[in-house]
């Protein structure tokens, strides 16, 4: 049953907590928040962003104001750490209402609504499939799940696969807000020519090198093809070290095969995204990445691994792939098909143009937070969930 007893009062203070702030780097949390921030505090609202660590930020960013709060330097604690410092100066400051990001968050919920706070989770992918969390730490985030179906007023979806994936196990109804994607209508060639690169000829892979992003996968199949234009790897991994090392031999072992690391120039990435011949995205968890629909934004195609949010964000235009033969196949059709490869690319920009943009999720969000503010909530039609003895399969 929804409650609904009044119009939210406006501006808002809204919060924005769980995730590691802005400015964004890399995390498609972190870039939601700062698109979506910049655009509710320009409306008029106060907006906080919670940030880990000492930025030289400073306490504003793009008109939100920036709360700095340390985090323990684990793995397995600074996600969690973090947000409980953030929910108790959050519940100190009492916002109007507070979207918390990531599922693990879950626990900290009956803080805010203690405070009287109305609070949305946003979902995230499926964590708990992610390799690099051990068996206990799999099972928190499925126990995290369903307490987070059971004490949030709101729960976000960010890809249609996300929204199926709670009504499915769950029986939960969530809030369907897709990412937005930059349009990226032009790039200057000459920092991709400073690294000896030329456009159009080179596929372009952007990730954390971890296992359910397939990057050794992607360089393996790339490896064992006869790919005549090379692979450029962006990216690194703070945890993940053997990995890495297995990636770099794979790359030592083929010099068509450039590793980059990690890069924080916005407009050099941009200028990567935009210049690629393709883009290979490995990610296979999440829900809605911003690292495709920068791809797609830039027009550029894309060999994608295939599961249901990849397929959905591309609407089925592009090559996929499940295994590092299938990155062979697949980098060798596409450079066969030129023609084929531009049509994708044109036909990808226009719909990430249609249906992905960041001035629209703003104005979900906005809306969701004056339902919130005003008594909107599925707790109580989702306090009683329970996970659904069926797998899901999506």
């Amino acid at each position: 049953m929804l409650e609904n007893r009044s119009i939210a009062p406006t501006p808002l203070h809204i919060a924005l907590i769980g995730t590691r702030g802005v400015p964004a780097a890399y995390g498609g949390f972190e870039t939601a928040v700062e698109e979506i921030g910049k655009r509710l505090s320009s409306s008029g609202h106060r907006v906080t962003v919670y940030c880990r660590g000492d930025d030289p930020a400073g306490d504003e960013y793009l008109g939100m104001k920036r709360v700095q709060l340390p985090a323990i330097k684990k793995k397995s604690l600074e996600t969690l750490s973090h947000t409980a410092l953030s929910v108790g100066h959050a519940v100190s400051r009492r916002p109007d209402a507070a979207i918390v990001f990531n599922a693990a968050n879950s626990p900290f919920l009956p803080a805010l609504r203690a405070a009287r706070v109305p609070v949305a989770l946003h979902m995230d992918g499926l964590e708990w499939r992610r390799s690099k969390w051990g068996r206990v730490g799999k099972r928190f985030y499925r126990t995290a799940e369903l307490f987070g179906v059971r004490t949030a007023d709101a729960l976000i979806a960010d890809s249609p696969g996300i929204a199926d994936y709670y009504k499915h196990q769950f029986g939960a109804t969530t809030e369907l807000i897709k990412y937005g994607a930059p349009q990226l209508q032009a790039a200057d060639e000459a920092g991709i020519r400073g690294l000896g690169l030329q456009p159009d000829r080179y596929h372009l892979v952007v990730a954390r090198f971890e296992p359910e992003n397939h990057v050794r996968e992607i360089v393996e199949g790339y490896a064992k093809s006869s790919a005549s234009i090379p692979l450029v790897v962006v990216g690194a991994a703070p945890y993940a070290e053997a990995y890495t090392n297995e990636i770099e031999q794979v790359a030592r072992s083929d010099d068509r095969i450039h590793l980059l690391g990690a890069v924080y120039d916005q407009e050099l990435l941009d200028a990567l995204y935009f210049h690629a011949f393709s883009y290979v995205h490995g990610h296979s968890v999440g829900g809605t990445n911003p690292s495709l629909l920068r791809a797609i934004a830039a027009g550029t195609a894309v060999l994608a691994y295939d599961v249901s949010f990849n397929r959905a964000v591309v609407d089925d235009q592009g090559w996929f792939f499940r295994s590092a033969d299938d990155v062979a196949v697949a980098l060798e059709s596409a450079e066969s098909a030129p023609e084929a490869v531009a049509k994708i690319a044109r036909f990808v920009r226009e719909h990430a143009a249609r249906h992905y943009t960041w001035d629209e999720v703003a104005s979900q969000y906005e809306d969701l937070a004056k339902r919130l503010v005003g008594g909107y909530s599925r707790r109580s039609a989702h306090r009683k969930a329970r996970r659904n003895s069926v797998a899901w399969d999506g």
